[in-house]
């Protein structure tokens, strides 16, 4: 089976992604991947989907089915999908023939959205992955955002191996404490986890900014380490007292101190809350965010 979709209008940073490449990281190379895991699955679940999507951002999306047919599965944050015009529930699945149109526009909640089809993306495999790496500009449609006027070709292909994953409910976002956590004062750690922050405009795929309470890491702020390696979801609080919380296509290395991780049975939930939103953040021990994990995933 052959299909071909043609990008008629690409929010900004929409690509391809699937599950993120793994043991590239000492070679520089983070695992990039899918932001909210638990919707790139439930997209692919819903049509048997060979490994890859299409990543969609808050500002959505257009395509046309330009050549034969394909299913399709939708799923990951809130967007409102149209198709020839017509609504349709979202999450969910339908059927493209040639010359059907998608719009995908922003909904109520959620930064990411996935399409997956019940064929591949026909990209090449690098380094195990099909995965879109924005810093080393690898993967995907060479390594680049998808743009108007791209054409993506569908080939025929084995689904990916079956796994769902569900997203956990409402709440404080869950971390363990940081590698560097003991480098801050009792009353700062105290403080990151009774205030208040908040999901600040500045985020992509990289890092999210979080807005502080006033001068709550003014104290910490001048903190200089040697570089280490560093993982999603760690918490660094920047030169000025800032915090970001990497993402998946994190740094390979960083010399900012870490006071907290999000777990990864939450950083899905993460991922997808929208600037201006508040989070506030409750510590768990590794045993029990390792418990965490593997009820996520079934």
């Amino acid at each position: 089976m052959t299909a071909i979709l043609a990008i008629t209008r690409a929010g900004p940073l929409t690509s391809v992604q699937d599950l993120g490449r793994f043991g590239m990281l000492g070679n520089g190379i983070s695992a990039a991947g899918a932001m909210d895991r638990a919707g790139y699955l439930a997209a692919g679940e819903a049509v048997d989907a060979p490994v890859g999507a299409i990543e969609i951002t808050r500002a959505g999306l257009d395509l046309v089915l330009e050549q034969g047919s394909c299913r399709v599965g939708f799923a990951g944050g809130d967007f409102i999908l149209r198709r020839n015009g017509e609504p349709l529930a979202w999450p969910g699945t339908t059927r493209l023939s040639s010359g059907d149109r998608l719009t995908i526009t922003p909904g109520a909640a959620g930064n990411y959205g996935y399409l997956r089809f019940d064929a591949q993306i026909d990209v090449p495999m690098l380094l195990g992955s099909l995965a879109t790496s924005s810093r080393a500009q690898l993967g995907g449609f060479s390594g680049r955002a998808l743009a108007a006027g791209d054409r993506i070709r569908l080939k025929s292909a084995q689904p990916e191996r079956p796994m769902t994953a569900c997203h956990p409910g409402a709440g404080p976002i869950r971390v363990i404490w940081g590698l560097h956590a003991d480098l801050f004062a009792a009353e700062v750690r105290n403080r990151f986890v009774t205030s208040p922050f908040t999901i600040s405009a500045q985020l992509d795929r990289m890092g999210v900014r979080l807005g502080a309470p006033p001068n709550m890491f003014a104290s910490s702020a001048n903190l200089s380490l040697v570089s280490d390696a560093i993982v999603p979801g760690d918490i660094q609080i920047l030169g000025d007292g800032t915090p970001i919380v990497l993402m998946r296509d994190h740094q390979p290395t960083g010399g900012y101190p870490r006071i907290a991780t999000v777990i990864s049975a939450d950083f899905d939930r993460f991922a997808q809350l929208r600037p201006g939103t508040a989070v506030a953040f409750r510590p768990v021990t590794v045993e029990h965010a390792h418990q965490l994990l593997r009820s996520s995933l079934k």
